[in-house]
């Protein structure tokens, strides 16, 4: 190709690029026109981020991770935990409590877990739910140190009115809850990139997404709340997943940012991560990349390359999305427009077999945007989601202890580490039919690893110790006997019981 067909090829394909970025304006324009009474606004803002990101997502399509251009992390990019103290003062940690904002992710529904509503209002310890131990939490801190952290709730449409019904039982307790919404953005045809809403009224949430965690920044800008939390005189928020039991509020952390800050050295993002098992190869991790700190997700690494992300030895440790953020900081990058995200396109089939794409961000992508961004290596006790039931298999069990809503590891438990837990997805995947399938949870106090698969059920008193393998064969069923000790054992469909 000449350098004329090669420069009348990259100009047509800008005119395409174009035409496809007016032709979206037009349909969200007429979009709007269907709006609701009064609501025009709020879906306007939201139309303004997502042809910002719809932007991106055209221009910089392609813009992949150059594997030769990852640097290794200098020994300042990840501190490690132990050096960190908090203060003996009951005072000082007061006042420093009293500059934090303890901020939730709680978009996401639990229907992985086959329920309705939202994720943070499934029970996962005694009877108590994800919000139910996150406001005990804080409430504690209040109480404790005379201070007055406040929980704020990202919610997203999905979530935010199941939510908003549950609020009132925590009326009389000492914490203040703050909700805003993350952005409602439209879903596009694969094809065509365009909406595939063609009106604002209509009830089906399935043409509409929350674009991601991402979405933070500029939600709680529009919100009004961080003006509001920075009037205040407050200067971090701890940012969590709601389904991370082990994201608590950690003084020792919240010193370290602010004692660096009255130093001149800001830490303006925090990146908790911890050291990688071979449970946790696909998760992001932290790299140098154009001289600066980012996170890489396996999404963004090349085929040929992608065991290479997976290797303990060379990526060993991952992001666990607990993040500490200056709020002045995402002011200034808000305001300035400086606040590039990756965007990540991901793929859906509709129930009527449309295919669809939403284009999302992550908020542990940030980390490049801001000054004096480190990690922070933390003991694993810091992560500690439940995406599946094998997790809530964990959480429920002897292996923790609850005070004060936050789960600690049984000192019984011989190892640090938790057991390996893996249940078959056609009987164990849903919660109602995981709670059915225990009388009571074992002991699992001495457990290495657990693999169930098949038609089983637990009686009560159950004793798992050692390695446990228990399948049972299509149509047979498999009842483990009520105060049954399995320790090193495999249990296969005709009950016959051998040593592992």
């Amino acid at each position: 190709m000449s350098a004329s067909e090669s420069s009348t090829m990259g100009e047509l394909i800008d005119h395409q690029k174009q035409t496809s970025l007016d032709s979206l304006s037009q349909e969200l324009q007429k979009l709007l026109q269907t709006s609701p009474s009064g609501k025009a606004s709020a879906f306007e803002t939201d139309f303004v981020g997502f042809e910002r990101l719809f932007r991106r997502f055209l221009l910089e399509s392609g813009n992949a991770i150059q594997w030769t251009k990852i640097d290794k992390l200098p020994d300042n990019a990840v501190i490690g935990y132990d050096d960190l103290r908090k203060p003996e003062d009951l005072n000082v940690i007061a006042d420093m409590l009293n500059k934090l904002v303890v901020v939730k992710l709680n978009g996401g529904l639990g229907t992985s877990m086959g329920c309705t509503g939202p994720k943070s209002l499934i029970q996962v310890r005694n009877d108590l739910t994800f919000l139910d131990l996150t406001v005990h939490q804080i409430e504690q801190l209040n109480l404790t140190y005379g201070s007055d952290v406040p929980l704020v709730l990202m919610n997203s449409f999905n979530t935010n009115d199941d939510t908003a019904k549950v609020l009132h039982k925590y009326k009389s307790r000492k914490v203040r809850i703050l909700t805003f919404e993350q952005s409602r953005f439209p879903r596009i045809d694969r094809e065509t990139h365009m909406p595939v809403a063609k009106n604002l009224n209509s009830a089906a949430n399935d043409v509409w997404y929350p674009p991601g965690h991402g979405d933070f920044y500029q939600a709680i800008y529009n919100s009004g709340l961080l003006d509001k939390f920075i009037s205040e005189g407050r200067e971090y928020c701890f940012m969590s997943n709601i389904d991370n039991l082990g994201a608590t509020v950690d003084l020792n952390i919240l010193n370290f940012l602010l004692q660096s800050s009255q130093s001149g050295g800001t830490h303006e993002f925090v990146m908790e991560v911890t050291d990688k098992t071979r449970a946790d190869v696909k998760g992001g991790t932290l790299i140098m990349y154009e001289k600066k700190l980012r996170l890489l997700e396996i999404a963004q690494v090349p085929k040929d390359h992608v065991d290479e992300f997976k290797s303990i030895s060379k990526f060993k440790i991952f992001n666990t999305n607990n993040l500490w953020v200056n709020l002045n900081a995402i002011h200034r990058l808000i305001k300035s427009k400086s606040m590039p995200l990756e965007v990540i396109v991901n793929h859906k089939s509709l129930d009527n077999g449309h295919n669809v794409i939403q284009l999302e961000t992550a908020c542990g992508d940030a980390v490049r945007n801001f000054n004096g961004a480190i990690g922070i290596n933390v003991p694993r006790r810091r992560f500690l989601p439940v995406k599946k039931c094998d997790d809530l298999l964990l959480v429920m069990s002897n292996l923790y202890k609850i005070h004060d809503g936050t789960l600690t590891m049984n000192s019984l438990r011989q190892f640090p580490s938790v057991p390996l837990i893996k249940l078959g997805d056609q009987h164990f995947s849903k919660v109602r039919d995981f709670l059915r399938r225990f009388a009571s949870i074992p002991d699992m106090i001495d457990l290495d690893h657990l693999t169930v698969s098949g038609d089983v059920t637990f009686g009560k008193g159950v004793v798992l110790k050692g390695t446990v393998i228990i399948i049972a064969n299509h149509g047979d069923r498999i009842d483990i006997p009520a105060g049954s000790l399995l320790e090193n054992k495999i249990v296969s469909g005709n009950l016959r019981i051998m040593d592992h």
